[in-house]
């Protein structure tokens, strides 16, 4: 892919990943998921992200069925744990299981989900025993806000986190007001999760936008890619659009070949104004 970020852990990944929320729910589905996973895989979205949560295991078993036929080191696979198994023993038994299910002896990112009630300190602790160990190539959060984040570099150890992962599409740009700022000046990735807004299922109609679609018909463009295109602008941006259909997967990776302009990020930005003032967290 043209569009790369290079991780504060040193690694280099594209800028368009797949994300697996919600996948590996239906036998019904689960071929055609394999499917789009693969085609995705093969147009270049390499970064695969899950987490123990999902399906309470059954992303994470698809995830490990769809990378069978691929070199593991080609792939850069990412999963996360629950706050409530992310201290001890019991991150590291997490952590077995979920290679366990993927069929793999190490993760590239292994994200800590939300805040919970633990310690971040405890969190820190192991994760690093795990880098250490080989388990995990690099560590990161999800859905941590400005003053989670504050917290964790006071930790030590916690400037080691790579990314955070957070909601991010144009329509709800609330991490622009002071978490984005602040992961840009520590070197903090964003990974944007529903970069699509799940195609309406967020309760805004992204994707119907006059604007955006005026901008993709310059481009000759869907408007789906064009939201991937504003989500990875700025070079730093991780965007995980998740599917289950092999034609949508091919379309998303398409989105690596555009780069917007100046005027194209403009009339976007007055279409979907950034936030004048600080917005609690989506978190899911």
């Amino acid at each position: 892919m043209k569009h790369m970020v290079k991780l504060s852990s040193g690694a280099s990944v594209p800028a368009l990943g797949q994300g697996t929320w919600y996948l590996g729910d239906s036998a019904e589905t689960r071929a055609r998921e394999i499917e789009a996973l693969r085609a995705g895989i093969e147009a270049g979205m390499i970064l695969i992200d899950t987490a123990e949560m999902y399906g309470n295991g059954r992303s994470e078993k698809l995830v490990g069925e769809a990378i069978q036929p691929y070199d593991r080191s080609s792939l850069f696979l990412v999963s996360k744990v629950v706050p409530s198994n992310a201290y001890g023993t019991r991150l590291i038994e997490s952590l077995d299981r979920s290679l366990s299910h993927l069929g793999t002896d190490y993760l590239d990112l292994y994200l800590y989900h939300w805040r919970g009630s633990h310690p971040l300190a405890d969190m820190v602790a192991v994760m690093e025993k795990a880098r250490a160990a080989g388990k995990i190539r690099a560590w990161g959060v999800s859905n941590l806000d400005t003053a989670d984040m504050e917290e964790l570099w006071r930790i030590p150890g916690g400037m080691n986190c790579a990314v955070n992962q957070v909601l991010y599409h144009m329509d709800s740009r609330g991490i622009d007001y002071s978490l984005l700022p602040w992961m840009r000046e520590h070197n903090v990735a964003l990974m944007a999760y529903c970069p699509l807004a799940q195609a309406g299922r967020l309760g805004c109609d992204l994707l119907g936008s006059s604007v955006l679609r005026e901008v993709a018909a310059r481009h000759g463009a869907t408007p789906a890619q064009i939201a991937l295109a504003w989500a990875i602008r700025d070079g730093n941006t991780i965007a995980i659009p998740r599917t289950g259909r092999k034609e949508h997967a091919v379309s998303n990776a398409g989105a690596d070949v555009f780069d917007l302009t100046a005027e194209d990020c403009a009339a976007l930005d007055r279409a979907f104004p950034p936030p004048t003032r600080k917005e609690p967290l989506h978190i899911e």
